[in-house]
């Protein structure tokens, strides 16, 4: 029995041409692997951690070295609040800025402004390429 019919109609999924489509198994877009889905977050947490333990060390050794300097010697409880107060000041001049960026464009995305939206001409043009794309016709669907 051929692919079609009579009436010259194709089943379902050919294309004009006689070829089957070969369908994926499982829904259209499968969702990616955990470490793919998430390869950028983490790629940029490992960054900040490189760089979080290279101003650690590389804090300490001058605080190190301004204590040789002055005829004493290295304290931890002198050295934690300075580092952890250079790592806020980091943060606050550089990590809440961006924050503020990603943020702010997310929600203005969001709220649809101009400079987000996409035409309707735009969408009507991927709606008929998707029409057309099975083989219906977009002017009368």
């Amino acid at each position: 029995m051929s692919d079609t019919t009579t009436s010259g109609a194709r089943p379902a999924g050919t294309p004009r041409d006689g070829r089957s489509r070969r369908r994926a198994e499982g829904p259209p877009f499968r969702k990616p692997r955990w470490p793919r889905a998430y390869a950028f977050a983490l790629v940029t947490g490992a960054l900040f951690l490189l760089t979080w333990i290279a101003q650690f060390v590389f804090q300490a050794t001058v605080a190190s070295d301004e204590a040789s300097q002055h005829g004493r010697s290295f304290a931890w409880a002198d050295f934690l609040p300075q580092f952890l107060a250079a790592t806020f000041e980091n943060w606050q001049s550089e990590f809440l800025q961006l924050i503020w960026q990603a943020a702010g464009l997310a929600l203005f995305y969001h709220w649809g402004s101009s400079q987000s939206r996409e035409s309707d001409e735009r969408i009507e043009a991927k709606l008929d390429a998707l029409l057309r794309e099975r083989d219906l016709d977009p002017e009368n669907p």
